[in-house]
């Protein structure tokens, strides 16, 4: 089931459009390819292809549990979590437009 999910996902990749336009990769470029990575199991080359992957799958894993349990801190934790992202999400973009 699982293989069938990645070829799938493979074969039916988005394109981007800001790339197609500006001719630059956007910030989220690389994040299908990061979670085909991962569920091929390939941590390393999706942590390398779109590095805010897992954080971002855990921050709504997290939201999910926060808005079932209504953690007392959650919102806070859930604050950390958005601002780590961003973070994580623009370093990896500037480093893509450094290197390429």
């Amino acid at each position: 089931m699982l293989q069938k999910t990645i070829l799938w996902l493979e074969s039916h990749l988005g394109t981007c459009s800001f790339k197609e336009h500006v001719g630059l990769e956007c910030p989220g470029c690389g994040i299908q390819r990061s979670l085909i990575a991962l569920l091929k199991g390939e941590v390393l080359e999706s942590i390398l292809l779109f590095p805010a992957l897992l954080p971002l799958i855990a921050m709504f894993a997290f939201l999910g549990i926060h808005l079932v349990f209504k953690l007392k801190h959650g919102a806070l934790v859930l604050k950390i979590f958005y601002i780590a992202n961003i973070f994580l999400i623009l370093s990896g973009y500037i480093y893509k437009i450094i290197i390429h």
